[in-house]
């Protein structure tokens, strides 16, 4: 009996580890799409994103579909580092569909959701939670979307929680984002994702 607990122990934790990867392999940008003309690239096993001469929107997308998980990353916020994550989402262009974990300057709602091109803010953290984020530092950023929940964390801190149904519906990839008005720069590193179906 001791055995048997132990091999189905011993399975459960392989099967476990086999849903976690990383996203980002420290050397190259394999696994993603840019779109748009602002700069993706690779630096000292760095991920960093920059605002380019055209000054628009850019993003960096998951070739892979997401649906449930739990998101792991660090980013630093160098510039003006108005940035994001998007969970289920799709892009044609630049022009994205889907939810933003948005990551922003001191006092822009960092850990909040938004939906570009639809209902726009669905839910903002409270005002004392963003002294959780520091600018110009390295940050964790922990996102959990599974079914019609999403809940975000930063530096251990969570952000927010809501429930939708909208989505709830939704299917697409992770993407990064760089904001459009120039002068943006944010670093990121550890991106790993844990599948939850």
């Amino acid at each position: 009996m001791r055995n048997s607990l132990l091999v189905i122990g011993l399975l459960l934790a392989v099967n476990v580890s086999a849903q976690k990867k990383s996203l980002f392999n420290g050397k190259n940008l394999e696994g993603w799409t840019i779109y748009g003309t602002e700069k993706w690239y690779v630096e000292d096993g760095l991920l960093v994103c920059e605002s380019g001469p055209d000054k628009g929107y850019g993003y960096l997308g998951t070739n892979d579909h997401y649906k449930n998980f739990v998101l792991e990353l660090e980013f630093k916020q160098e510039a003006d580092g108005n940035s994001g994550v998007f969970i289920r989402s799709t892009v044609d262009g630049t022009t994205v569909s889907g939810w933003q974990v948005e990551i922003a300057p001191p006092g822009k709602h960092s850990g909040g959701v938004y939906e570009s091109y639809g209902r726009n803010w669905l839910i903002q953290p409270e005002a004392k939670k963003d002294k959780a984020l520091k600018m110009g530092e390295w940050n964790k950023m922990k996102i959990k979307v599974d079914g019609d929940r999403l809940t975000s964390w930063i530096n251990g801190t969570k952000m927010v929680s809501l429930d939708d149904a909208i989505i709830g519906a939704g299917e697409g990839a992770v993407l990064l984002q760089i904001h459009d008005g120039g002068g943006i720069k944010v670093k990121w590193r550890n991106i790993n994702i844990k599948t939850l179906d």
